[in-house]
């Protein structure tokens, strides 16, 4: 068993048909016992990024609705969304003092990291940070997370 995280760019690639969706519901699969881990904003930029791809007309309504429906299943019953608190918004107040980062990339990186914190002390391994973002991963490997990016996956 082995812990992800996955920021938002990586995970709607479970509900939309892209470069590296193949990977991500292979990790995503029940019974390779894999923990995920997503930060609770993830929901709200998963459901955006659907609705954006409904308004373009690359999909329809009714498979965005599907979608946000499934998202919504797997929230509560395969990933692990982590709330925001004190010491994540204050991680993602000073990320962007040090590394060219967007409000919500600081968010999901901030959650990670403090995840990451908490699992290590509990005696659990070392989160991967999975995102489909080149910058963020970057600065993901500075802060000193594994990562990887499912675009690198056919």
């Amino acid at each position: 068993m082995s812990v992800f995280f996955l920021d938002s760019s990586a995970l709607v690639k479970r509900y939309l048909v892209e470069p590296g969706t193949g990977w991500i519901v292979a990790l995503a699969a029940p019974a390779l016992g894999h923990s995920l881990l997503i930060a609770q904003v993830t929901r709200i930029e998963v459901i955006a990024a659907l609705a954006a791809r409904a308004r373009a007309g690359s999909i329809t309504t009714d498979e965005r609705d599907t979608a946000v429906r499934l998202l919504t299943y797997h929230i509560v019953s395969q990933y692990q969304s982590i709330p925001l608190d004190a010491p994540i918004l204050d991680r993602a107040a000073r990320l962007p003092l040090h590394h060219r980062l967007r409000g919500y990339d600081a968010i999901q990186l901030a959650t990670a990291l403090v995840a990451n914190t908490r699992l290590l002390s509990a005696g659990v391994p070392a989160l991967t940070f999975v995102a489909a973002d080149n910058d963020l991963l970057a600065v993901a490997r500075v802060e000193g997370l594994s990562t990887v990016n499912p675009n690198i996956y056919p």
